[in-house]
């Protein structure tokens, strides 16, 4: 069971599994940070437009008057990893001049089961109370499809449904802004649809915005770069994200300090680093996307492979059968045997 209030929101002492539901954070991050696809920015601005606006339509145009729930905005972010959502959360909450309180439901859920639903019900109260922006990462682990469930997992379904509805509810009677973002936009329960207001779509980045974001992630005059480093070659060579590039920054940098400069040569990145440190970074994404129990190719060898294991599993079967019927007959022999010596 969870401690006091304070406490599951991480404003009091507690232990350090606890500390990491849920974080209360001061943003720093503006837009003019974040590099994004003229598209989503477009979005973004639409959607910062309804928080500031909010007042003026629900208030002095009356709208709140004639709409008694659903006067909150959630906003869905969704996206591949490494795309800006989570900075953008923080860049509206910096733009409105509120705190972001950033939920990893997640660790919530695993920590307190079968208290998951008052947990939300309990974040979204903290949330009106601070007047501040709500921020749901990896939200498709709270805002799953509803399912029935078997007779072997009816214990969990009940409480995910259950979960699903209480986060519904709150949204209906929230009059703050509410921030998802997701990988897996489409595992969302349809409930959800009418509830959020608008869907902002992150995409993965072009050329253009990809040597942006490779400038902002140095700093233009600490930073030691070589002449020959060249950001718009980076950008058409590698098709990464944000996240992908800001890691590969960070190699490069590690590598460029820890080698030992030529004489009279000061120490610097230089094009190959960056490089190297992009290819190492891609060469892990696609180890992390491998499976350990990838199908197999079906070729003539594993069919005849297959059907040489069948058989031999039916001939130890048919074997086995054989043994248990000679032993049950061997058993019942001795004791017809021993009931005629015995007569």
């Amino acid at each position: 069971m969870p401690g006091t209030f304070l406490e599951f929101l991480g404003l009091a002492p507690q232990s350090p599994a606890k500390r990491a539901t849920v974080d209360v954070v001061a943003p720093s991050r503006t837009f003019a940070e974040v590099i994004l696809p003229p598209a989503t920015r477009r979005t973004l601005e639409q959607a910062l437009g309804q928080v500031r606006n909010h007042d003026l339509i629900f208030r002095e145009w009356g709208l709140g008057e004639r709409h008694a729930t659903g006067l909150g905005l959630a906003f869905n972010f969704a996206g591949p990893p490494g795309t800006g959502k989570t900075i953008c959360a923080e860049a509206i909450a910096h733009a409105l001049g509120r705190k972001l309180l950033v939920v990893r439901y997640a660790e919530m859920e695993s920590m307190w089961a079968g208290e998951t639903p008052k947990n939300v019900a309990a974040v979204f109260r903290f949330a009106a109370e601070q007047g501040a922006v709500l921020f749901f990462d990896e939200a498709d682990a709270i805002a799953a499809r509803r399912s029935s469930a078997g007779a072997m997992d009816q214990g969990y379904q009940r409480e995910q449904n259950t979960t699903v509805n209480v986060l519904l509810r709150e949204l209906e009677s929230f009059n703050g802004v509410v921030i998802f973002a997701t990988n897996l936009a489409a595992n969302f329960d349809p409930a959800f649809e009418r509830r959020i207001r608008t869907h902002v779509l992150f995409e993965r980045p072009g050329a253009a915005e990809r040597e942006q974001i490779w400038r902002v992630q140095v700093h233009p005059d600490k930073t030691p770069l070589a002449g020959d480093v060249d950001f718009m070659v980076l950008a058409e060579e590698f098709d990464a994200t944000g996240g992908e590039i800001k890691n590969a920054v960070l190699k490069a940098a590690a590598v460029a300090a820890a080698e030992t400069p030529l004489e009279d040569e000061p120490r610097a990145i230089h094009q190959r680093h960056f490089q190297q440190a992009m290819h190492d970074v891609l060469s892990a994404k696609a180890v992390m996307r491998q499976s350990l129990f990838e199908k197999q190719e079906d070729t003539t060898e594993t069919r005849v492979t297959r059907a040489i294991e069948d058989a031999q599993a039916r001939w130890t079967a048919a074997m086995r059968m054989t043994l248990y019927a000679a032993g049950a007959a061997l058993v019942m022999a001795a004791a017809a045997l021993g009931l005629i010596i015995f007569r």
